[in-house]
């Protein structure tokens, strides 16, 4: 199979072409032919070197798959071949995406939503699985609550926009002017030019002081230590930013505030329940951008470079012919 190879840490230019053995599936694991996949943020702070202790090289990194089951291994009762699929890799514990096949546990896999093209249904794994973590499984959010969601445009910010909707919420986000509109379309009801204006000054003039529910931060920087500023009591604060330099919390005490650290977690049934989201019609992945599987270093410098214009998610087209298909039946 064809693969693109990560054979030391870098720059976008560390991946190389591959032709590696097409894997086995074993006891309660399938393989999955991989029509598309996408680029996160995970994926190029993993090439960069940042998580260099857990990933063993050469490695074939990537975290997102939608495809077609190829063939299962013993024990397998949920797929059966010419099932189409979609899941998150087990991350750190394996080969990744960037591949024609894939192997996975079938435990972590779901059933491709129908009314998603291959290149929607990689454009939202990840990142879905991740809003899901926060908002519902770590925020616990609730009907008529408010959230500030930070960086509405992007890839985890407008899929979370929409969760946040389809619970309820009142949802409040940052996004630069010229991404107002495309803020609005997903569901953002106040939107926060944060060049222009302080979102705190925003915040509290919005809600007449009272402050949001829930803050989700997709930025990092110092947005845990401002937080507070912006919280109503018993406020909660989700990142999943990993941020190394410390914070200053001091003024989330007066808040009663709780701070939540996300690391997505794989698993079936957060993806059942994004289908479900998808089916109703109250979710839908925006694809900005499609690159080929031998253009992944583009791709990676693309989203690397700041103000990139791309609104949404860089999809990968692995198999050119079959990542734009629906559900044929």
């Amino acid at each position: 199979m064809k693969a693109m190879t990560l054979n030391s840490f870098g720059g976008p230019d560390s991946f190389e072409l591959s032709e590696l053995p097409k894997p086995v599936p074993q006891a309660g694991q399938v393989l999955v032919r991989v029509h598309a996949t996408s680029i996160n943020p995970l994926d190029y702070q993993v090439r960069r070197g940042d998580y260099r202790d857990f990933v063993p090289l050469p490695a074939i990194t990537g975290h997102d798959v939608s495809g077609v089951v190829d063939a299962v291994g013993p024990g397998v009762t949920m797929f059966s071949p010419g099932d189409e699929v979609w899941y998150t890799p087990q991350i750190f514990q394996g080969p990744g995406s960037y591949a024609e096949y894939h192997v996975a546990n079938e435990n972590i896999i779901g059933r491709k939503p129908r009314s998603l093209s291959h290149l929607e249904a990689a454009s939202l794994s990840l990142v879905g699985g991740t809003a899901w973590e926060a908002l519902v499984s770590r925020a616990a959010l609730r009907v008529g609550e408010s959230i500030l969601i930070h960086g509405g445009a992007g890839g985890v910010g407008h899929v979370a926009i929409q969760v946040a909707k389809a619970i309820g919420a009142k949802v409040f986000t940052t996004v630069r002017e010229d991404n107002f509109e495309f803020a609005r379309s997903v569901g953002a009801d106040v939107v926060i030019d944060y060049r222009k204006e302080d979102y705190v000054d925003a915040i509290m003039r919005e809600t007449d002081g009272r402050g949001v529910d829930v803050v989700f931060d997709t930025l990092g920087g110092n947005t845990l230590s401002r937080s507070p500023n912006v919280l109503a009591q018993l406020g909660r604060v989700v990142t999943i930013v990993d941020i190394a330099h410390p914070q200053n919390l001091i003024e989330a005490w007066g808040k009663n505030a709780s701070f939540h650290f996300v690391f997505t977690r794989q698993n079936q049934g957060k993806l059942d329940e994004l289908s479900t989201l998808v089916e109703r019609g109250q979710l839908r992945p925006h694809v900005g951008a499609v690159y080929s599987l031998d253009d992944i270093s583009l791709a990676h410098a693309r989203l690397e470079t700041p103000n990139n214009g791309v609104r949404g998610k860089i999809a990968i087209a692995v198999d050119p012919s079959a990542a734009t298909a629906r559900a044929s039946s």
